[in-house]
């Protein structure tokens, strides 16, 4: 995934000015630097502006606090019904463009159109899970046999696991705990039937994923007609017009990401059937599937992929250290996607700042589970997108950016400097 991916002010590095000296490409070749530079200037003096008129005293910092832990315990409590409207945003804002191009090209009615694009999108991921679920329902129905291969696979681990808990034991005996003991807990005094928590559990899923798909479908049909009303209620044209910039900047950044990563993810998943299917594991579409899903997820899902093949590997293989070998071309085949062409693909559209990506996936994924983890991205770039466009709110979005053109400036000066004290 992308996050502090660099703008260089040049592909080698040098500043425009210089291009010219080192470089037989003419002047139009930097220009998209030049504009990418000179509108960071103008976002940081917009930025300057507005600390220096910032001047919030206690009740107004108290009351903001406030309202954002509101705004947060609301979307925890209703989550049910939240959930399913932001994946459906999302969603519209990658499909949009598609849908206007296949309404302009055939010239058939929004509706038609959005009803074919839900009915592939719905096809599609239909066939992806019928295709992986027959070979999913027979591995897991040999997996109690097997789990007994895992314990001679790792029979090397029984000291160093036996060491392990006669330290912890030693650690509580100093400690004046008496071994196993614990805190007095609650222990509810019924619990549910599995057939009926899992019948409730369906339920759910099914009622949000009804909502998802009728949420989309009017998004996909009736969404301009919505935004261009908005625009109409703007008190002034600048109003209008910001509105309109935050919009198209927000559906066009959001559309290439979303497209980018899933092109990649393809890739990824690809490779991983590929490779699963060359070292010899059981099923390896089903695995590639996986590895396609998961890679939506920044750092966390690549590491829990990793640790899902090398539990397959050990039911696999005969030895711990042969079980290493996919999970080893994982990281290779993640790092390669990770970490050089996606950056590359995305770097001047898309930088993030990692911390804050790392600290966003962490809270929605405790907020709203597994596709909380995965709009974490989408939703801080929305998030950016608005900051960079509202006066008071630039210096936000200057934090949650990456390094951009005025950062890679400012290393190619601190570069020279140094050269020539040298």
């Amino acid at each position: 995934m992308v996050t502090g991916a660099r703008r260089a002010a040049s592909p080698d590095g040098i500043s425009s000015g210089d291009a010219g000296k080192h470089s037989v490409l003419p002047p139009s070749v930097f220009a998209g630097d030049v504009d990418d530079a000179a509108a960071e200037r103008a976002q940081q003096a917009r930025m300057h502006e507005a600390v220096r008129h910032a001047r919030l005293g206690v009740n107004q910092v108290c009351l903001i606090i406030l309202t954002v832990l509101a705004v947060f315990y609301t979307l925890r409590f209703a989550a049910s019904i939240v959930l399913p409207l932001v994946m459906a945003v999302v969603t519209n804002l990658m499909l949009g463009t598609p849908m206007r191009l296949i309404a302009h090209w055939t010239r058939l009615p929004k509706p038609i159109v959005a009803f074919l694009l839900i009915a592939s999108m719905f096809g599609g991921l239909t066939a992806i899970g019928m295709a992986v679920s027959v070979p999913a329902a027979g591995w897991l129905s040999q997996l109690p046999e097997e789990i007994t291969l895992v314990q001679s696979h790792l029979a090397l681990l029984h000291d160093p696991i036996h060491f392990l808990q006669n330290t912890s034991l030693r650690v509580q005996k100093l400690l004046g705990m008496a071994p196993g003991s614990h805190a007095p807990s609650a222990v509810a005094p019924d619990f549910m039937p599995l057939g009926s928590s899992l019948l409730l559990g369906t339920q759910a899923f099914m009622g949000q994923l009804f909502t998802f798909f009728i949420m989309l479908f009017f998004l996909l049909a009736q969404g301009d007609s919505l935004l261009r009303r908005f625009v109409e209620i703007m008190p002034t044209f600048n109003d209008k017009r910001r509105a309109v910039q935050i919009a198209t900047h927000i559906e066009r950044n959001i559309s290439i990401y979303l497209a980018t990563i899933t092109m990649m993810n393809m890739f990824v998943g690809i490779a991983n059937t590929i490779q699963c299917w060359a070292v010899g594991m059981p099923n390896p579409l089903l695995w590639g599937v996986v590895a396609f899903a998961l890679n939506y997820i920044p750092i966390i899902g690549p590491f829990s992929g990793m640790v899902i093949y090398f539990c397959v590997a050990l039911l696999t293989f005969p030895t711990a250290f042969h079980a290493l070998l996919p999970p080893a071309i994982y990281l290779c085949i993640h790092l390669l996607e990770g970490e050089t062409i996606t950056p590359m693909l995305l770097a001047r559209r898309f930088t993030l700042n990692p911390v804050l990506v790392m600290a966003s996936l962490l809270f929605w994924d405790w907020m709203w589970g597994i596709t909380g983890a995965f709009l974490s991205v989408p939703m801080l770039a929305v998030f950016k997108i608005i900051c960079d466009h509202v006066d008071y709110l630039t210096p936000i979005g200057h934090m949650i950016g990456g390094p951009g053109a005025m950062h890679a400036e400012h290393e190619n000066v601190h570069e020279k400097v140094s050269d020539k004290a040298a």
